[in-house]
């Protein structure tokens, strides 16, 4: 199969009569990727900015897709007021600025793009470089498990301390509503700070139930793509592509479901000092965290994670490929339906996380397909994975292993010389059968 420089894309992908079957990885009955997403945004021109998006946001603001905007510095819609961005719309972040956008609790954003016409968030600069810019921030009312509310004031060092009171976020209301962002891509995005940290692409803060998250992809972000901290939040069809640091991290006693999305790393980009495609941790600090309140918690059903590597055992002695999943102390996660294909594990369990009954059945995995990853579930620095293995190894699960080459376990879905889509579905798992030698048990 083709490297990823001259395919745009590889996925798992079920039909309609094969939904009744074991589906794994991301689905649907037509491909949800097509005509929105970007995967060699280096290539697209936006034009210049016509006008420019600096300071506070007060009152209600329409973005119209006949201009190009531009980020200067950090950007603020505060005041209860609601952002709206037409679909087709470009929004440029400015590099020398640290160009970002955020919503303040209270405030909304309403980015509704289209298939065919998707709202774009990216580097004004003409040789786009992942970390160009700052990235989306959008704070909430709802809660997360830190004493008090929490603050992203960290993102803002220039900050006027009579405006520290913009980068708050939390409370109790679960259902809150910050607004839509659907059919909205967001690349070049994860600035460095001078403080040694960086803005995501798109970092979610006390975000409530009644947001609407989806079809959203982050590509080459220099931090996070997906950034949670807390809140209640059911996100579907997202893509991260080809980021440096986690592809989707949930932290702060976040209550998520994430459904249907994607993470392709590479190990020439990505941080190769511990990113991972999905963290799940509930604190960083343990004096920060009130213990009485919800532990992080996540749900994640039909995902796939693979890894782009042209040499994956050449890339693992190198030191550039790490685990897909990391799963912190006092967190759950159940994941169900999903692929990991292509790294040195699949899975790694904070050293801190007793293998006993108790804390195994908080973290959940089903009906998963792991392939060509250099061993399985391990807890972290213990080489000896036999009891995980055997937990996790048992029938009732119905969990996978394979060795199957990308070209066998994925579908070739765009060829820079052939315009149309060729489906090419592999047999394990779009048969209704597994190979009984493929099994964990």
């Amino acid at each position: 199969m083709k490297n990823f420089t001259q395919i745009i894309f590889i996925f798992l992908f079920v039909t309609g009569q094969l939904f009744s079957q074991q589906e794994k990885g991301i689905v649907g009955s037509e491909n949800w990727l097509n005509n929105w997403t970007e995967f060699r945004p280096n290539q697209s021109d936006y034009g210049e900015p016509t006008k420019i998006l600096a300071g506070n946001i007060t009152e209600n603001t329409t973005l119209v897709k006949s201009q190009v905007y531009l980020l200067l510095g950090s950007v603020f819609v505060t005041n209860g007021a609601t952002l709206t961005i037409e679909p087709g719309t470009v929004i440029m972040g400015d590099q020398k600025t640290n160009g970002s956008l955020t919503i303040t609790k209270g405030a909304k954003i309403e980015a509704s793009g289209l298939p065919t016409d998707p709202i774009v968030f990216t580097s004004n600069r003409t040789v786009k470089r992942a970390g160009d810019w700052g990235g989306i921030i959008m704070l909430g009312n709802a809660a997360s498990n830190r004493f008090g509310n929490g603050s992203a004031s960290s993102f803002f060092p220039d900050l006027n301390p009579s405006n520290y009171a913009l980068a708050n976020y939390g409370g109790e209301n679960s259902e809150d509503d910050s607004g839509i962002l659907k059919y909205v891509r967001i690349e070049y995005a994860g600035k460095r700070l001078k403080n040694g940290s960086y803005f995501s692409g798109l970092l979610l803060a006390g975000i409530g139930y009644s947001t609407t998250l989806e079809n959203i992809m982050v590509s080459y972000s220099g931090g996070n793509a997906f950034d949670i901290w807390g809140g209640r939040l059911n996100m579907v069809n997202l893509v991260s592509f080809k980021t440096n640091n986690n592809d989707y991290e949930f932290n702060f006693g976040a209550q998520c479901h994430l459904t249907n999305s994607l993470a392709v790393r590479s190990p020439y980009v990505s941080n190769s000092t511990g990113s991972r495609c999905l963290k799940v941790s509930s604190y960083d600090k343990k004096e920060n965290i009130d213990f009485s309140k919800k532990a992080t918690s996540v749900v994640a059903k039909n995902i796939t994670f693979v890894n782009d590597s042209q040499d994956l055992e050449t890339d693992i002695k190198m030191g550039l490929v790490k685990a897909a999943v990391y799963v912190g102390d006092f967190a759950s996660l159940d994941m169900n339906k999903s692929v990991i294909s292509g790294f040195n594990p699949a899975v790694v369990l904070e050293d801190k996380i007793s293998v006993n009954q108790q804390n195994l059945e908080k973290i959940r995995f089903t009906s998963m397909y792991f392939n060509n990853c250099n061993g399985n579930i391990f807890v972290e620095n213990n080489a000896n994975n036999e009891d995980l293995e055997n937990w996790y190894g048992n029938s009732a699960f119905f969990n996978v292993y394979s060795k199957s080459a990308n070209a066998e376990t994925f579908i070739d879905l765009y060829n820079e010389r052939r315009p149309d889509f060729r489906l090419r579905i592999n047999k394990i798992i779009a048969s209704n059968e597994v190979d009984p030698d493929l099994r964990m048990d």
